[in-house]
């Protein structure tokens, strides 16, 4: 749990369907659980969060109206409604690469600085758009020179930069492609962003129980004994895919991975969130 919530910001990203949503539910509550005030931040949209982490602060933030919020701050609140009402903040987002990023890193800034909260978890963007999201703030300083947006860019570039301000963990699932995208993606923001970067969490780890062997099963016959038998198989054979995944992850990442278990539900809701953010603060530990 420290190393997962050092920083003041923790931007949680993934390739999309890893369960990006879930680890940030459970860095929120699991922090919470140790006394800590949290928010969180959600820039999709959903309204998930909130039901998955009841009694923590959820904030959405969307591109067009932290831009909006940002005109209106810097003394263009005329400018800004007329944008508003007629769409063109969309457009100007899609003019000025980058800009819509960089203002939404501008408004997780400005809530850091408020000091309200301990920590501030961010489910962030899925793992192709963290590069460019995070990016975005160092290319406009590269093509900028002066003026509001240079100055909200420099200052975003701080955060990113420091160390106890701001950390991205990322987090994938003990399968093939979802390990060989964190181990990119890791690769990628070191080198090109210079953020720190956290833990890497390996979400949907089954459980480490003991599993027979199918060959000593003595099960007599009958469709109830094949099917036990091809379980077996079927849990041996995605345990053996999973620690080899996991083994590879940790040879290529220079940081630690934390692993998070599966659990028997179609659908997570607030009480496995408690759950997962009690193992969590047992070094993992199956709950």
């Amino acid at each position: 749990m420290p190393t997962l919530i050092a920083a003041n910001v923790v931007v949680v990203a993934g390739k999309g369907g890893v369960g990006k949503t879930t680890v940030t539910a459970v860095l929120a509550r699991a922090a919470a659980d140790t006394g800590l005030q949290v928010l969180v931040v959600e820039l999709d949209g959903k309204p998930l969060l909130a039901t998955l982490v009841p009694g923590i602060e959820v904030r959405s933030i969307s591109a067009s109206d932290a831009l909006n919020e940002y005109l209106r701050e810097k003394g263009f609140t005329r400018v800004a409604k007329r944008l508003a009402s007629s769409g063109v903040i969309d457009v100007i987002s899609t003019a000025a690469p980058g800009i819509d990023d960089i203002v939404v890193l501008g408004k997780i800034k400005q809530l850091e600085r408020s000091r309200q909260w301990d920590l501030i978890v961010v489910d962030g963007p899925a793992a192709g758009h963290a590069i460019t999201f995070l990016t975005s703030a160092k290319g406009m300083l590269d093509s900028v020179r002066g003026g509001p947006v240079y100055a909200q860019a420099k200052d975003v570039m701080e955060l990113l930069g420091d160390p106890e301000r701001c950390q991205v963990v990322l987090v994938t699932l003990p399968e093939t492609t979802p390990v060989n995208e964190v181990i990119e993606t890791s690769a990628t923001l070191a080198e090109r962003v210079g953020v720190r970067l956290g833990p890497v969490v390996i979400n949907g780890v089954d459980p480490r129980t003991d599993v027979p062997d199918p060959s000593t099963l003595k099960l007599g016959r009958g469709s109830d004994a094949n099917a036990l038998r091809a379980a077996a198989v079927f849990r041996r054979a995605r345990r053996a895919m999973q620690d080899d995944e996991i083994a590879r992850l940790e040879r290529s990442v220079t940081t630690p991975v934390v692993e998070l278990v599966s659990l028997p539900v179609a659908g997570l809701v607030a009480d496995d969130i408690h759950l997962l953010a009690a193992s969590l603060a047992n070094l993992g530990g199956t709950p």
